[in-house]
């Protein structure tokens, strides 16, 4: 039996080694870093980590306040979302009413 290589992985992060990214967890977690490695099961290795902390109301928001991580391992099975932080800025939800519209 041969082997082809080794196996790719759907997203293609090779791009994106030592450039920021944010990274979207299962559960509601969201963290932000420098990206410095990964494998073929998306576990991801971040550098200088922020964990952007969520709403104790409403775990699915996240709030202002960070936590500082510093190096840290994401495991494949939970990273939900990757994204570039360059490039990227939140803006103002333009579908929200205006209270007492």
């Amino acid at each position: 039996m041969q082997h082809s290589g080794r196996k790719e992985t759907v997203l293609d992060l090779a791009k994106f080694i030592d450039k920021g990214v944010q990274v979207k967890l299962t559960g509601g977690r969201q963290v932000m870093g420098t990206l410095k490695g990964y494998d073929q099961l998306l576990n991801l290795v971040l550098d200088e980590a922020i964990e952007f902390l969520r709403d104790p109301d409403d775990p699915l928001k996240t709030t202002d306040q960070t936590r500082r991580l510093g190096l840290i391992i994401c495991r494949g099975t939970a990273v939900m979302l990757v994204s570039p932080t360059d490039g990227t800025e939140e803006i103002q939800n333009p579908f929200i009413q205006p209270d007492g519209a």
